[in-house]
C-alpha cells in the first residue's frame, strides 16, 4: 500500500483541496476549514476529554509531555474511539499528502491551557534542511471556539519559508542548524516571547480545523478566561520519519480491530514483521499483545 492508494480509499482525491487552499498553504503556511466536526461530535469529544482527564489528572499527557499550566491527554486512540473521526478529516489528509508525500500519523494530543497560562516563545515544531524540506503538518481541531480571550495561537504567516527558530530539542534529530543569512538573522527577535511584526492571533469556531505547516513560526498566548479551549493537535509526518508517539508501543487489540487495513497503514499499527525498518520497531522493551 502507499499513501495515494490509501487516501483514495478514504475518499480523498486531487480535488479535495481547492486551488485557494493550496495557495494559502504554500504562501501563508496555513488555512482554516470550518465544520469538519458537527456540534454533536464536539460535545462528545469534550465530554470524553473531561472523563479521561479526570482519571489521569496530573499525569495527563504523560506518554508525550506533562505540561504545567495546561490540561493534556496523549495516546488518545488507545483509550477511546471518541476522537477517531479526527483522523480521517479529508482536508487534513489531503494537505498532509500535498506537503509531505508519503504520510503517517505522527502524534495526537488534546490540550486546554489553564487561565493565566499558555504564553509561549515563538518556535517551530520541526527543523528543515533546505527551503521546502517539510517534516510535519499540524491540524488544530477545535472542540471549543478559539477566541482572543482563551489563549489563541499566534502565527507569523509566511514564516515557514524562513529559517527554523527555537526548535524543541526532542524534535531536532540529526539536524544541524546552518549559519543564518543576514536576511534570516535580521528576522530573529531579541525577545521570543514578545509580539512579532506581522503576527496574527487565530480565531476559529468549534468544529473547525486550522491546518498548518509545522515549519511556520507560532506560539501559544496567555489565557485570560476560565472558558475552556479544548482542541486536538493532530500531526502527520513523512513515512521515513519517526512518530512522536510510536503507536506500536501502546497498541491495544481494541484499536487494531476497529481500524480497517487502510487506516492501520496510515496509523502505522501493523505489528512488525521480519525485515521491517527500525523506525517501525517499538521503542519500549516489551512484548506486544500480538506476540
Amino acid at each position: 500500500m502507499y499513501t495515494k492508494h490509501a487516501l483514495r480509499q478514504l475518499g480523498v482525491t486531487p480535488g479535495t483541496l481547492s486551488a485557494q487552499q493550496k495557495h494559502q498553504l504554500d504562501s501563508q503556511g496555513y488555512f482554516i476549514v470550518e465544520n469538519v466536526l458537527t456540534p454533536e461530535d464536539c460535545a462528545r469529544m469534550r465530554a470524553e476529554f473531561e472523563r479521561l482527564h479526570a482519571a489521569e489528572h496530573g499525569k495527563g499527557g504523560h506518554e508525550v509531555h506533562v505540561e504545567p499550566g495546561a490540561r493534556r491527554l496523549s495516546n488518545i486512540f488507545n483509550k477511546t474511539d471518541a476522537f477517531d473521526k479526527c483522523l480521517w478529516i479529508p482536508e487534513v489528509l489531503a494537505a498532509s499528502a500535498y506537503l509531505l508525500g508519503e504520510i503517517k500519523v505522527h502524534g495526537a494530543n488534546v490540550r486546554d491551557p489553564v487561565k493565566g497560562h499558555g504564553h509561549q516563545d515563538l518556535h517551530v515544531d520541526v527543523p528543515k534542511k533546505f527551503d521546502d524540506d517539510w517534516w510535519v503538518v499540524n491540524a488544530m481541531i477545535m472542540f471549543d471556539a478559539m477566541t482572543l480571550d482563551n489563549g489563541p495561537t499566534r502565527i507569523v504567516p509566511g514564516s515557514h519559508r524562513w529559517a527554523p527558530i527555537n526548535v524543541p530539542y526532542v524534535n531536532i534529530g540529526d539536524w544541524e542548524p546552518a549559519p543564518l543569512s543576514p536576511e534570516d538573522a535580521a528576522r530573529v527577535p531579541a525577545d521570543l516571547s514578545a509580539p512579532y511584526p506581522g503576527e496574527m492571533l487565530v480565531e476559529a469556531p468549534a468544529g473547525s480545523a486550522v491546518i498548518c505547516n509545522s515549519s511556520m513560526w507560532h506560539a501559544g498566548t496567555l489565557k485570560k478566561t476560565d472558558q475552556p479551549r479544548r482542541m486536538l493537535h493532530l500531526t502527520y509526518t513523512r513515512r521515513d520519519l519517526p512518530q512522536q508517539l510510536l503507536q506500536l508501543d501502546y497498541l491495544t487489540p481494541e484499536l487494531y480491530n476497529r481500524m480497517s487495513p487502510v487506516k492501520r497503514y496510515l496509523m502505522e499499527i501493523e505489528p512488525p514483521k521480519p525485515g521491517d525498518g527500525i523506525l517501525r520497531q517499538p521503542k519500549k522493551e516489551h512484548q506486544g499483545w500480538w506476540n
